[in-house]
């Protein structure tokens, strides 16, 4: 190496001290060689394979998960995880024509990596393997790029390496503290085999950047024989109670000009919890339309996904804000459980894009931030204001990748109400199998918020008994 900065003419020397190349990195640091842009590439390629595998894995157990800061969490993850794929995709392509080969498996024990993780057993073994093992793997990845890239020639690859770092550090927080609540040392110690498994598979593949020597002998699979597949059955934890209860028709309520916007503003703040059942049903798009459908899709429908999912928190705020015990509610999950057992994925995809599409005109979310704006609960202005911008963002991710296999809007949305339509919501057949009663639990919720308002009940709004029974959420007769 050339001579350091001591060695350097005075003349070479940066503006009166001031820090050189732009902050980059020191003179010394930028004269070193020891970088390629073919190594570049291959380290992100590999890094860019987890990163996806790490998407879908998390998209897949959103459903079947019951825990819901489990599910909500899941949602959140992989969502940063598809901005994370997308970054690497992006600087992949600015440094190699296609094709890129970002699909292509970078070493088999890579695979068998990412499928046990897959096909953990249970929530234990999953955030173990995932939070513990996979995930700091992945920033150490991105810790050694960092370091190993060229810090001026390569800026762009440091500056992905060191935001995905970022990032992935409060997910390894989270996932530390999520294994510290739920998992029991029983359960740690009966996970040890396979979490030594998994380790291996890492040593073997040379670790997911390949800067370590890899082995031609992958180890045998554990848990993967067959690889888990996608479970569409929506779960809820001890907390959902009632949760096939359809007793309750918010939207009529909504639209109902008799009642105040006070009132109204806690049918809105069910509606944002209930909405839960969104990622329950996108998930399964995701899942079972993964080879079918470009990256650019999946990352538009991941960010549709957790904006979803951050409703349903919003609600669960909401509620907290007025010292109202939510679980309390029954939220309600059949129109998740129906569609994903009803419909195939084009189809949910369909009605999906049919509700979005009809939330813009200006008795859709306009109307619900108007109502929140006049009830005088700040929060809910706040909350709706927002809604209503992620719906926007949502009927044109609906535009641009579900109505171009139409001749038209009008057409692609006629799918979509057709397709809504035909699904039974089995409301009776609920009941009849004594999984609900269906119990009106509008009146008891009423009540206590009117309590805790100091304020005494409208008669009209306590005696609102309206039921999802002949009528979808959109108001039109089943």
């Amino acid at each position: 190496m050339a001579g350091g900065s001591n060695n350097r003419s005075r003349n070479l020397l940066p503006y009166q001290g001031l820090p050189e190349l732009a902050g980059l990195c020191s003179m010394d640091r930028a004269i070193d060689a020891s970088w390629s842009l073919d190594e570049s590439v291959q380290r992100l390629k590999r890094l860019h394979y987890v990163l996806k595998r790490m998407h879908e894995i998390l998209t897949s157990r959103i459903t079947a998960e019951p825990i819901y800061e489990l599910k909500t969490a899941m949602s959140y993850h992989a969502y940063l995880f598809a901005e994370q794929v997308t970054l690497v995709r992006k600087r992949v392509a600015e440094m190699r024509e296609p094709p890129l080969e970002l699909d292509k498996i970078p070493h088999p024990a890579l695979e068998l990596l990412m499928d046990e993780l897959q096909s953990a057993p249970d929530t234990a073994h999953f955030l173990m393997g995932a939070y513990q093992d996979v995930l700091p793997a992945i920033i150490g990845c991105c810790i050694r790029l960092k370091h190993d890239a060229h810090p001026l020639a390569d800026a762009p690859t440091v500056r992905v390496a060191k935001l995905i770092e970022f990032e992935l550090q409060d997910l390894l927080e989270f996932g530390n503290h999520a294994v510290y609540c739920l998992v029991n040392e029983p359960e740690v110690e009966h996970a040890q085999p396979w979490l030594g498994h998994l380790r291996k598979c890492l040593a073997a593949s040379g670790h997911i950047d390949g800067t370590e020597p890899e082995s031609d002998e992958v180890p045998p699979r554990f848990f993967s024989k067959p690889v888990a597949q996608y479970d569409p059955e929506p779960k809820r934890d001890h907390r959902f109670q009632d949760r096939y209860n359809a007793g309750v028709n918010p939207e009529s309520f909504l639209y109902d000009e008799r009642f105040s916007a006070r009132d109204k503003t806690l049918m809105m703040y069910y509606k944002r919890i209930r909405e839960l059942d969104v990622p329950e049903m996108m998930a399964s798009i995701l899942v079972e339309l993964r080879d079918d459908e470009p990256w650019e899709f999946h990352m538009e429908m991941s960010r549709q996904l957790w904006d979803e999912a951050r409703h349903a928190m919003m609600g669960q705020v909401g509620f907290v804000s007025h010292d109202i015990d939510w679980t309390q509610i029954p939220i309600n999950f059949t129109w998740s459980k129906n569609l994903n057992e009803q419909l195939n994925a084009r189809e949910r995809h369909g009605v999906l894009f049919f509700i979005e599409q009809n939330l813009m005109p200006k008795n859709g979310k306009r109307y619900e931030w108007e109502v929140a704006t006049q009830s005088g609960d700040p929060l809910s202005k706040l909350f709706q204001d927002f809604d209503w911008a992620d719906e926007v963002l949502h009927a044109q991710i609906g535009r641009r990748w579900y109505v171009p296999q139409f001749g038209n809007l009008s057409e692609a949305l006629a799918y979509g109400d057709k397709c809504w339509s035909q699904v039974l919501s089995h409301w009776q057949s609920y009941r009849d199998k004594g999984l609900t009663d269906h119990r009106n639990w509008w009146p008891d919720l009423y009540r206590q918020a009117c309590l805790k308002w100091g304020v005494q009940p409208d008669p009209e709004a306590l005696a609102f008994h309206d039921t999802y029974e002949e009528k979808r959420a959109d108001l039109e007769s089943i």
